[in-house]
């Protein structure tokens, strides 16, 4: 995972609740957990969200327990949003987070 990818995902994570009730708004609070169909944000019980750090992993891990799938915030945001590129991904979780967007680097000198 990119450094980028490890920031946001490590920021997403500190808001876990807030992010599965933005974009997996079909699910419910269950314990420690969310709990919604898929990660396309279908009704149901068979994807669960770790909403705190605990002895199981960290928070935001998912797990999808029909298919076996698994991640992290970042694949709910792409997921549910349906994006394919990651720039797209990180520029929504940017959004959600109220962070500002990085700024373009400079083109190197022309000669």
């Amino acid at each position: 995972m990119s450094g980028i990818a490890q920031h946001l995902s490590r920021r997403l994570a500190d808001r876990a609740e807030a992010v599965c009730r933005h974009y997996l708004s079909n699910g419910r609070r269950e314990g420690r957990y969310w709990l919604v169909g898929d990660v396309r944000n279908t009704p149901g019980r068979s994807l669960f969200v770790r909403l705190h750090a605990s002895a199981k992993g960290p928070a935001g891990k998912w797990t999808d327990a029909a298919t076996g799938e698994h991640g992290d915030l970042l694949d709910v945001i792409r997921g549910s949003l349906g994006l394919l590129d990651f720039a797209d991904v990180a520029e929504e979780a940017r959004t959600f987070l109220n962070l500002p967007h990085p700024e373009p680097e400079p083109a190197a000198p022309r000669r």
